[in-house]
């Protein structure tokens, strides 16, 4: 249960004050859920539920909802309320990565040439956080691999210096729409060895295996996505 802090003003009464993490632990609790499918796709989200669910307000979780509809998972109707945003389709998914095997191979190419040392230290540090996160929800656990994995990718495409495609890439929110395609944990795993030959490459200022290390990743990925779909 997420809740707020109780304390005492200098008067002596008591006021709840609410932890300055509590926005993002309410965000990250509902992203879970969305992430792991507890929420379904096209699913209604009841503000009233999680307020008891999660033991706070309907602020942050109205908070967290709003940052969740930037993301694409989160669709909110007029008279209706929140709900959980539509799965991507077959032929949306092929579409999908057909566009990535376009931009992101080029991206790690570029930014294996072009990547400080400090921001390489950035990715390393993100894909060691991937391979050491430990969460007794398992929920919990998928959620936080798929939002480090969206900071991997994103790291790469800034680094490449094009910054039409880190902007294309961003507003396709790709990695949030494809973990939510199921729950798959032998999926991080996978994810995780590929990384580290990308990141071998970037840091070795190899342009053509870092491409080709993630053209072979998104290819892997396509083909543990497509499964759901029953086949590739």
């Amino acid at each position: 249960m997420v809740k707020g802090l109780i304390g005492t003003s200098d008067t002596g009464s008591s006021f709840v004050r609410r932890p300055p993490r509590l926005g993002d632990e309410v965000y990250n609790a509902i992203y879970a859920q969305l992430m792991s499918l507890k929420i379904p796709p096209g699913g209604r989200i009841s503000v009233d539920s999680l307020v008891r669910e999660l033991g706070v307000s309907q602020t942050p979780i109205r908070e967290a909802l709003s940052r969740l509809e930037a993301l694409g998972l989160v669709v909110k109707t007029h008279l209706i309320g929140y709900s959980a945003a539509p799965q991507l389709d077959k032929d949306r998914l092929q579409q999908l990565y057909e566009l990535r095997l376009l931009l992101e191979p080029f991206a790690a190419g570029r930014a294996a040439v072009n990547m400080t040392d400090e921001a390489i230290d950035a990715l390393e540090k993100v894909d060691k956080d991937m391979r050491s996160a430990r969460n007794d929800d398992p929920r919990l656990a998928y959620g936080e691999f798929a939002q480090s994995d969206s900071a991997f990718h994103d790291l790469i495409a800034i680094g490449s210096g094009n910054l039409l495609i880190h902007e294309t890439l961003a507003r396709l929110h790709t990695h949030v729409h494809l973990f939510r395609l199921f729950f798959h944990a032998r999926a991080t795993t996978d994810a995780n060895d590929e990384h580290e030959r990308i990141i071998t490459a970037i840091r070795q200022k190899d342009s053509a295996a870092a491409e080709t290390a993630m053209r072979d990743h998104v290819e892997r990925s396509r083909k543990r996505f497509m499964v759901i779909f029953g086949g590739e």
